[in-house]
């Protein structure tokens, strides 16, 4: 496990994330998955963040996201989605024209999970562990 700091803090949140193309259109190519990596991998820079992990498939991509906490988790998610949405939308447009009449790329929902760490059952009983004091 990676542990980092901060001013005031020391973290470890890792971060699945799923973005799935606007009605599951089967939009993604090899050179357009090249570039969405660079992308996210420049928003999670910016955003104190790690791209860990990038893969996709041809409606669908994964990341695994080193978190910051100084950041909001559905703002970072809109800064992903709407940086690479603008800017394959202008870099792939004629692709893109093929499958949608107006300029969109991503589905509005996504999924994300946090990922690592000991399993919950482990940490319930360890906080439960925990000595409490008397009075």
């Amino acid at each position: 496990m990676v542990v980092r700091k901060g001013s005031h803090s020391v973290f470890s949140v890792h971060l699945h994330f799923v973005f799935v193309t606007k009605y599951r259109r089967k939009t993604i190519t090899a050179p357009i998955l090249e570039r969405l990596h660079e992308i996210f991998a420049n928003v999670c820079i910016k955003t104190k963040c790690r791209l860990i992990e990038f893969s996709g498939e041809i409606d669908h991509v994964h990341l695994l996201i080193d978190f910051h906490p100084d950041n909001n988790l559905s703002v970072l998610v809109g800064s992903l989605k709407s940086a690479s949405s603008r800017i394959i939308q202008k870099e792939f447009s004629e692709h893109l024209s093929t499958f949608y009449r107006k300029p969109v790329f991503w589905s509005s929902s996504y999924y994300v999970a946090s990922t690592g760490g000991a399993p919950i059952e482990k940490i319930k009983q360890y906080i439960q562990s925990q000595e409490t004091p008397e009075d």
